[in-house]
């Protein structure tokens, strides 16, 4: 199983935005640069990039690669596409963080929106005493 990552969808006021990101995107691959090779790079590879958003994990994207860039710096290669997954919490975080494939939202039957996504703090809650 690849290993994946999460990410804060910084600048994104809904999640209409993060989508926005992607259908102006369409057929082109898209690019986040970062400032350090992550060193398990190879095994994100067919991985995804999860996004945060309000302390909780949205959707995600498919990981293609990884290239430097003419700075020095490195590209996250995305597919240019967004799937969305059923909103869990997670705290925010500078950068981006490893996933374990067992610690991924399951994404959502084709069609269905995450909707109106709970604080991430109120989920936390929520979650711990088992009500979500």
């Amino acid at each position: 199983m690849p290993l994946h990552m999460t990410k804060i969808a910084f600048g994104a006021k809904n999640y209409s935005d993060i989508r926005g990101w992607f259908d102006e995107r369409r057929k082109r691959e898209m690019k986040l640069t970062t400032r350090y090779l992550p060193k398990r790079h190879e095994e994100m590879v067919g991985g995804s990039l999860y996004w945060i958003f309000e302390h909780n994990i949205v959707g995600r994207s498919p990981i293609t690669g990884f290239e430097q860039t003419p700075e020095g710096r490195w590209w996250i290669v995305l597919e240019p596409k967004l799937i969305a997954v059923e909103p869990r919490p997670k705290r925010a975080h500078q950068g981006w963080r490893y996933l374990k494939p067992e610690d991924a939202p399951r994404d959502l039957p084709e069609g269905e929106d995450p909707g109106d996504i709970l604080p991430g703090k109120l989920a936390g809650r929520l979650l711990k005493l088992g009500l979500i």
